[in-house]
């Protein structure tokens, strides 16, 4: 079976427009939380966002192509343009038809959408639709879009999954990798839904915190005072390549994709098995996928949305697989910096991971001030500050709503 490695990385996110600037942020604790700009949120009942900071589309694209692209698909391309450059590939000389694409977003053009019903429910009843408005919106547009701009004519498609997308998107890389399907692939995923709809739908759903006067610390996984997630937006892209491939061109390799699991909780619409079973099967198959055995594994980026069901049932679920283990890893959850990206998560959490192995520094969790009794107070959440460690192994956690979860196993590098 072909071994999986990452040869390049690339993220926008609220805590930085480059990989350089989100790694230092992550590590300084800085909250990526702020006042929503976008929009006016005075009948809003969150106020607050992750946004990414003094975005301008025109310092990335000509205003023609600009206006072809959705918000997400602008920051997909922004971070694989940075991935891409990170990995030192030569497009004169890959072979594009083994180079593929798979993109995530668990939305899609959510801003295309609503601004484009807005206008023709407002008008006149005239359907004046742009001939961009379908192609800006659709989820797949992204993963089309970048297979276009390199010339990848291999695999290319678009997997949604809520949460879990930009994770799908890594392990069906990894797959069709060891399955001999593909040289490499640009994989990851975006999301651009902090907007009338994305805010007041989740809103709704009362999945998202409202906590406004203290929204700078609004984001706070596993704390007792916890009221949900703070949406957030940006990409994270990487170069998933064969090993042996990688070797040839003589690539940088960050890490290997050495393990991943896939299950459904088969339980609720929105809420997480409360023993977290899905979690639980999840992680054990990664870990079994990666050869590895459960004490091999040092550093594991939770999901961590500081969601009050979601943040016990995992802390349950690490606990049931790892044993004593547990209180001797390493947990950050980096929702709390972050925000949650969505469909962008778990892509930018594996590059968090590898980030993590690479420097022997360990991201904190940050807002954890109240202790909640129902979560073992023996797990290390990495309060506050980063901790260096020698990380070998990492896992990154993601779940979505419809009970989709997905993890991988990230090693070291061999030498």
């Amino acid at each position: 079976m072909n071994r999986v490695v990452v040869t390049g990385m690339g993220a926008i996110t609220p805590l930085g427009n480059n990989l350089h600037e989100f790694w230092e942020g992550l590590k300084n604790g800085v909250s990526g939380s702020g006042m929503i700009t976008r929009f006016n949120t005075e009948k809003f009942k969150t106020k607050f966002a992750c946004e990414v900071k003094g975005y301008d589309s025109a310092k990335y694209f000509d205003r023609k192509e600009a206006n072809k692209l959705d918000l997400f698909s602008q920051f997909a391309h922004i971070a694989c343009d940075e991935a891409i450059t990170n990995s030192g590939i030569n497009l004169k000389t890959v072979n594009k038809d083994r180079a593929g694409v798979i993109w995530s977003s668990g939305i899609g053009g959510l801003d295309t959408f609503y601004e484009s019903i807005r206008s023709f429910v407002l008008g006149d009843g005239t359907p004046r639709f742009s001939p961009f408005f379908i192609p800006k919106m659709i989820a797949n547009i992204a993963s089309g879009s970048l297979s276009i701009k390199y010339g990848f004519r291999g695999i290319n498609f678009a997997t949604v999954s809520a949460c879990a997308s930009s994770t799908h998107a890594l392990i069906d890389a990894v797959n069709y990798i060891r399955l001999g399907k593909a040289d490499l692939f640009i994989a990851g995923g975006s999301e651009a839904a902090i907007n009338e709809p994305g805010i007041g739908g989740f809103n709704a759903m009362m999945a998202m915190s409202t906590n406004n006067d203290e929204y700078m610390t609004a984001s706070r996984p596993f704390d007792f005072t916890r009221d949900g997630f703070v949406m957030g937006e940006g990409a994270g892209a990487l170069i998933v390549e064969e090993y042996e491939h990688a070797k040839a061109r003589g690539a940088k390799i960050y890490a290997e994709l050495a393990g991943t699991g896939m299950t459904a909780d088969a339980f609720h619409l929105t809420a997480p098995h409360p023993e977290g079973l899905g979690a639980r099967n999840v992680m054990r198959l990664a870990v079994e996928d990666s050869g590895l055995k459960p004490e091999d594994i040092d550093y594991i980026n939770v999901h961590g949305t500081a969601t009050p069901l979601g943040d016990i049932s995992e802390a349950k679920a690490i606990i049931s697989v790892f044993g004593e283990h547990a209180f001797k890893l390493n947990l950050s959850a980096t929702k709390s910096m972050t925000g949650h990206l969505l469909g962008a998560a778990g892509a930018v959490e594996v590059i968090v991971s590898i980030m993590a192995i690479i420097h022997e520094t360990v991201p904190p969790t940050i807002n954890l001030k109240v202790h909640d009794p129902e979560i073992d107070p023996n797990l290390n959440l990495t309060i506050d500050k980063a901790q260096k460690r020698k990380v070998n192994a990492a896992i990154s956690n993601t779940f979505g709503f419809g009970g989709h979860n997905a993890s991988i196993v990230i090693k070291k590098a061999e030498a």
